[in-house]
Order: C-alpha cells, then structure tokens, then sequence
C-alpha cells in the first residue's frame, strides 16, 4: 500500500508532506523549459535560480498563478519531478490531500485534482487553505468556538471563521505576498529610474520590506539597470521608504478582514473578540502587518508559529481522515471535501 502524501500547491511555494515523516519538500513553484523543444531543464529551487537570468532559448516560468493553475502540462510534470526529488517516487497509488484557495471555481478545482490525479493516485481529497492553515496554527477547529484566520500566501489571500469543523464565514482575494514585490518593483523604478527583477524585490522585501514606520530605518543595497542610461546602477534603499507603498496592500486586506466580520455571526464574532485573530502564511511575516490589521477591527491580531508550514502542516494532518465518512463515529465534522 502507498503512503499518503499531502500536497500544497502555492503560487510561491508548492510544499510535500508524507504521511509519519512530516514536510518533505518546499520549493518555489518555477519550471524552467527549453523553448525549442518544451522539454523541462529545472524545477523548483533550480529553476527559480534561473528567474531573469535565463537565455533567449529558455523561460522560467511559475505555472500558478493567484492560487490557480495557469498550466496543466508544467504542474503535472512539476509535481512528478518533486516527488522525485523527496525520494517518494517509488509511492504506489497513494491518496493526497490537496488544499485550495476559498474561492476557486469548480472548474479550477477540477484543474488541480486532473493534475494530481496524473502522477498516479488513488484519489484526491480537497481542503481549503485557510481551514487547513487553522488545523496547522493548532487552532480546534471542531468546536463550536468561533476562530478567525488569516492565511497570506503569496498569490492569494483566504480569511475566514471557523466553527464546529466548518468556514461559518469567508473571504478570498488574490492580493498577497506576490503583491508586495511588485509594489516594491515599481517604487524603486518610479523613484530612481532603476528597474530590477522578481528575486531582487522578494530579497528586499523580506530583508527591510515594512507597512509601518519602522523604528530602526534598515537599509540594503540594490542592482539593477537604470532606465534613463541604460547601465547598471546600485542605489541604497531604507525600510522607512517602502512603508508607505506597501502599507496600501496591508490596508486593504485589513478592510476585508473589517467585512467579513461584519458579516460574521454575533456568537463568533464574541469568541474572536476573546480570542483575537490568528495569521498565517509567509505573506503575514512583513513588518507591521499584523498591527495594520489590529488598528482596523480593534482586536488581538497574533501571528502563528512558523507560519509559512501551517497550510501544509493542516494537510498533512487531515490525511488521517482519508476515506471516513464526513461524520465520523463520534460525530464530529471531517475537515476534508468530499475525494475525489
């Protein structure tokens, strides 16, 4: 019998945990192909190493876009080519537990599980990201306490309350992690006239990325091609700079998090206010987030142990519910969908 495995595939990151071992693999979700002929020359950490620096004949490309699968063909052989490198490739017919943005549509859902389903499983159980993400946080979703959370990936967004093992409710936006480094691309050129790449900006924002005025102005050299000259340039760039655009993105996930519990029942919103809120997610590790979101809805806002792993910790959890009934003996909710 095959050993059970859960699969994230994120937009940054796509994460392996196996059954008794625990994470096996986190690499970024980057395939690099040969233009010529389509075949696959890198996948995850070596392909991404590749992002701007490729040759006219190769492209590195990320085949997730905002939590959802922009090409079949490349996430296939990306998962295939990762399970190999976890050294599980020899797994017969295991079932997976696969987990989902809030608001995918049936037919991105179908994408997802036709492209598990084509490395050759038994089935495949779906789980959204946040309800997985809570089961990761240590959160006890099963009880008819009311818990918030929210998971900040890198393509997208998911919020919701959760009781009595289900989303009560939920909020979805692809406004994320990914968003951050874009608005950091595009203040450096607007401001200097320097243009620099994805793993430029992703290295900035995690080394002096804030949305609030920071209290030690960190500062870090920046490469790239200036757009007025044409050559090379490094500028010195501060935290305190970057405070202001990035600090929009933060605003506007906090306002959602102010909708939803709007439209959060009167209980639960009770033992939120109890409890506060819970972040999840490696977009929630950018300085001053968490205190944006405390600002807005006026409640405890923390931030979950390794935040980053709690999605695929969640999954790997829920593989101990594959192939229960929804209820189970002592009629509590399965966390899982229905498998497919």
């Amino acid at each position: 019998m095959g050993v059970d495995i859960a699969i994230d595939l994120g937009t940054s990151n796509t994460r392996i945990y196996v059954a008794d071992k625990g994470k096996f693999l986190d690499e970024p979700s980057v395939v690099t192909i040969n233009l010529d002929n389509d075949n696959i020359v890198a996948v995850g950490s070596d392909a991404y190493k590749m992002i701007g620096r490729t040759s006219q004949r190769l492209s590195a490309i990320e085949p997730i876009v905002g939590g959802v699968i922009s090409d079949f063909f490349l996430v296939e052989n990306m998962i295939k080519i990762q399970l190999g490198k976890a050294n599980i490739s020899r797994i017969v017919k295991p079932r997976v537990v696969a987990c989902i943005p809030g608001d995918i549509t049936d037919v991105e859902k179908r994408a997802v599980v036709n492209s598990i389903l084509s490395i050759g499983v038994r089935n495949v159980s779906l789980i959204e990201a946040s309800k997985a993400a809570a089961i990761g946080a240590g959160l006890d979703i099963r009880s008819p306490h009311g818990r918030m959370i929210i998971d900040i990936g890198g393509g997208t967004t998911d919020m919701a309350v959760i009781s009595l093992g289900d989303i009560s409710a939920s909020r979805s936006m692809k406004l994320a992690g990914n968003n951050f480094d874009d608005e950091i691309i595009k203040y450096i050129r607007r401001t200097y006239n320097l243009v620099i790449g994805k793993v430029t900006a992703e290295k900035t924002k995690f080394e002096i990325g804030t949305v609030v005025k920071p209290k030690v102005n960190k500062k870090i050299v920046v490469k790239g091609r200036n757009t007025v000259t044409g050559l090379p340039q490094a500028i010195e760039l501060s935290s305190g700079e970057l405070a202001e655009p990035l600090s929009e993105i933060a605003i506007a996930i906090a306002q959602q998090a102010q909708d939803l519990l709007e439209e959060t029942p009167p209980e639960l919103v009770g033992d939120i206010y109890k409890d506060g809120i819970v972040l999840t997610g490696g977009g929630c590790r950018i300085n001053g987030l968490d205190q944006i979101i405390r600002d807005y809805v006026k409640l405890d806002v923390h931030i979950a142990d390794n935040p980053s792993d709690c999605v695929i910790n969640g999954c790997g959890y829920a593989l101990r519910y594959i192939g229960q009934a929804e209820i189970d003996e002592n009629g509590a909710v399965n966390p899982l969908s229905e498998p497919y």
